[in-house]
């Protein structure tokens, strides 16, 4: 099968490695299981300072670096249709995080090569595999735009329309049940509701999706997220400085086009509401067994939220960037680094109380670097 620009284009970015690795366990009759993982440990540092008074959160750590293990089965149920599922979870290796395990891309769905896939269950945002999933090139820290987690991964739907001359369309729902939520904002400030959320025994369902289109060289995909919330991050988020804006939708696009083959740049853009807006910038090179990533983000908030530095409305500018190299050893084992800067502001108040414009660097650069082992 043609592997598309995208997946070319991801994979050259992360290393030889890193692309999809997988035992097959069984395969007669129509039937296949694979077996597919990776085991991966690093040492990382620096990032967001803590608070006085906090515990220190910028020294350096062993860590396990997202290790995975997963079973991948399909059957054919006819000429034209496939049943399949998918099971991962991912154990936490490092003494530090070794409590719990996350169950992740875990799901099962028909595919129809005339009428699509419909899935259900545990699984990536369709955002992220339309706008976002260019620049989701990075290890760990390094994507800017919304990821894969957001009003997603549990509880959704989802339906992929066949791949009509380089056009696809991606559509799912995530729900959130009322029962058994009895939270409230506490007393004297609401009647058993969170801000910016539905009244407590009422359920949620938040939509998602996009379109892509390929030819030749040139990626380009549209989407959108909704973003109502259940959770209090309507009223935390605003105090953070974070600029989600719970309850409203996002939208975005990106581009992707490969110059030569191994080396593919990138624009992305994405917009949180009429004040706050993201765009992204970026690079992939792979030569032999090495591959680069680069990428550059300038993030906007005007107004409409509070600055976590003062009770002022605020106009704020964000610059973040990330860098990643990778050496492939051998078809199954790699090592890496990555570094990112996430938090450079330029923060312009009004407030007469303050001066016209604070300027505060909240982050040091967080670095990781590691290895990591492929099945």
């Amino acid at each position: 099968m043609k592997k598309t620009l995208l997946a070319t284009a991801i994979a050259g970015a992360l290393g030889v490695s890193a692309a999809a690795q997988a035992a097959t366990v069984y395969d007669q009759d129509g039937t296949r299981l694979d077996l597919y993982g990776r085991i991966a440990l690093g040492v990382s540092g620096g990032g967001e300072k803590a608070a006085d008074g906090e515990p220190k959160t910028q020294g350096s750590e062993f860590r396990d670096v997202y290790s995975r293990f997963g079973l991948r089965g399909s059957q054919q149920l006819s000429s034209d249709l496939t049943a399949f599922g998918n099971f991962e979870v991912r154990p936490k290796l490092d003494e530090v995080n070794s409590e719990g395990q996350q169950v992740r891309n875990s799901y099962l769905g028909l595919r129809s090569n005339q009428f699509g896939t419909v899935q259900a269950g545990n699984f990536d945002s369709f955002y992220l595999d339309t706008v976002a999933a260019p620049f989701d090139v990075y290890i760990d820290k390094g994507l800017e735009f919304t990821g894969g987690g957001h009003q997603a991964r549990g509880d959704s739907i989802g339906y992929i329309s066949p791949n009509l001359e380089g056009f696809q369309v991606y559509l799912m729902a995530k729900h959130y049940t009322g029962n058994t939520d009895s939270r409230t904002l506490g007393e004297g400030e609401g009647s058993g509701e969170l801000a910016g959320s539905p009244g407590s025994n009422s359920s949620v369902w938040n939509a998602a999706g996009g379109a892509t289109y390929e030819i030749d060289n040139l990626r380009l995909a549209v989407g959108f997220t909704e973003d109502r919330s259940r959770g209090s991050s309507a009223d935390i988020d605003a105090d953070l400085g974070d600029i989600r804006n719970a309850g409203k939708t996002i939208y975005g696009g990106s581009a992707v086009y490969e110059f030569v083959p191994g080396f593919s740049g990138r624009l992305g853009y994405e917009h949180h509401s009429q004040n706050n807006a993201k765009i992204g910038a970026g690079m992939s090179y792979a030569i032999n067994e090495w591959s680069f990533n680069l990428d550059y983000y300038n993030i906007r908030a005007r107004g409409e939220h509070k600055d976590a530095l003062n009770e002022a409305d605020a106009d704020t500018t964000r610059h973040s960037w990330a860098a990643g190299a990778y050496y492939a050893v051998s078809s199954n084992f790699d090592v890496f680094t990555e570094v990112q800067q996430a938090d450079q502001q330029s923060i312009t108040v009004f407030d007469s109380d303050t001066p016209d414009e604070l300027r505060a660097t909240r982050d040091t650069t967080y670095w990781l670097v590691g290895a990591r082992y492929f099945f």
